[in-house]
């Protein structure tokens, strides 16, 4: 009976041991998964905020995939477009990248790459297509030009047939309307490369200037003055017809911006350095800040080589052009940006003393045509008392103070009448036989100022 009781103690003992045990390690196994399920509540809130991370930079992304594609789009339909706008004007600006924060990136980089690359093959197909151009007009330039020199042989040769007035005078106005052709077409040659198209010997500086006047419509608008200290200086023969061709282009100039009933002057001057100036003022309306700097560089000689044909203005200013081409091949100076005494343009072409020379007057006697040079400033005359021829005898002198000497008499000076330095002008009657005679010597001048010589004369 006593063993029943002992079995039960241990046994009941046994099991609280096992309970307390098993209570110990349910203690733990709860201890453990709390700790299991904070881990895992760490890791789920790190996955979110991942997940969230991950989905603003996906955000993010397709922000700057939008930004590359509106900028692609942006170079293709703004900015290349506005490049080429530029290569033509550099009024047209190039727009900049459409959203700043593209700046100083690689794709930024790559966009101006692009513009670089695109613009010089702009520039390089452009200069091909300009020499095409160029070459393709010159031909044609000059063969109109080698037909018009012709056609001033024959009207030349008809001035020398006939004697009638009036047919003289229609063929004088077809002379003159051919000579008007030569010079666009001489103009533009010249622009695209070629040579003025025919040679003059040394030629008389005041001949080079009043030949230039003539070949212009209006030219009895253009008034001449001569300053020059020696009459017979000229311009070598290399240089007078390209001088020739810039003062017809300067004079051009002057009629075209000035009124009808306004004369353009013109006035020859010889400087202390011994070169030559040529002014030209006229009382046009002046040129605007823009025009004023445009033309200053086309007539500056410089970059000529690489000026396009369509930087030269709509119509193109194929005058300025061709004085620049001149100016850069021959070393004479012109300028234009100065103002006129008459509110105009004043152009100046300085002839250096290289290109000048002398010629002897008497193996070469100086044109008809040509002004006179100016008359030096007469000295002062002072007027003298006119007297009669036979004068009264002078009251006699009052006897010195010791009245030794008998007083004596003194004959007056005759006066002849003060000489006038201006020109007498004479009466002329009207004969039509001196007009003939005189437009036949005019149009005689102007040929032999024109005539090429036999290098080349339908070049």
């Amino acid at each position: 009976m006593t063993s029943i009781p002992e079995t039960a103690a241990v046994v009941l003992g046994a099991t609280t041991a096992a309970g307390a045990v098993a209570t110990a390690l349910l203690a733990r196994s709860r201890r453990a998964l709390l700790a299991q399920r904070a881990v895992q509540s760490e890791a789920l809130s790190v996955a979110d905020t991942r997940g969230q991370e991950l989905r603003g930079e996906l955000q993010q992304l397709r922000e700057h995939l939008q930004q590359l594609g509106d900028e692609l789009q942006h170079l293709v339909a703004d900015r290349l477009p506005g490049l080429a706008l530029n290569l033509v004007s550099s009024h047209h600006p190039v727009p900049g990248l459409k959203h700043e924060a593209l700046a100083g990136t690689g794709f930024a980089a790559l966009n101006e790459a692009v513009l670089g690359h695109y613009s010089d093959t702009v520039a390089k197909e452009r200069r091909r297509i300009d020499a095409s151009a160029r070459a393709a007009l010159r031909g044609a330039c000059q063969d109109i030009q080698a037909l018009s020199y012709r056609l001033q042989t024959q009207v030349e040769s008809l001035q020398s047939d006939f004697d009638d007035p009036r047919l003289l005078d229609s063929l004088f106005k077809v002379d003159h309307l051919n000579e008007q052709a030569i010079r666009l077409v001489q103009k533009a040659a010249i622009v695209c490369g070629a040579w003025p198209g025919h040679v003059r010997p040394d030629t008389y500086v005041v001949e080079i200037v009043s030949g230039a006047s003539s070949r212009l419509h209006g030219y009895e608008r253009i008034k001449i003055s001569s300053r020059l200290l020696d009459a017979n200086l000229a311009v070598v023969g290399r240089a007078a017809e390209p001088i020739a061709v810039a003062l017809t282009e300067l004079m051009a100039n002057a009629l075209e911006h000035s009124r009808d009933d306004l004369a353009v002057e013109a006035s020859v001057i010889q400087t202390g350095s011994g070169s030559v100036c040529v002014t030209i003022d006229d009382a046009g309306t002046g040129m605007s800040a823009e025009a004023a700097g445009r033309g200053v560089r086309l007539v500056s000689g410089e970059d000529q080589q690489h000026m396009p044909l369509t930087e030269l203005g709509d119509p193109p200013a194929l005058g300025f052009a061709a004085i620049g081409r001149l100016v850069a091949d021959h070393g004479f100076q012109v300028s234009i940006d100065q103002v006129s005494p008459y509110n105009g343009v004043r152009a100046v072409l300085t002839i250096p003393a290289h290109l000048l020379t002398t010629i002897d007057e008497r193996h070469e006697p100086i044109s008809a045509m040509a002004p006179l040079p100016a008359a030096p400033p007469a000295a002062p005359q002072w007027p003298t008392p006119a007297a009669p021829d036979e004068a009264p005898d002078a009251a006699p002198d009052e006897a010195p103070g010791d009245g030794s000497a008998l007083p004596q008499r003194r004959r007056r000076a005759r006066t002849e009448p003060a000489r006038s330095d201006a020109p007498v002008i004479e009466s002329r009657e009207l004969n039509p036989e001196k007009a003939r005679d005189t437009w036949s010597q005019f149009q005689e001048g102007i040929a032999a100022g024109l005539a090429p010589t036999d290098s080349k004369e339908a070049q």
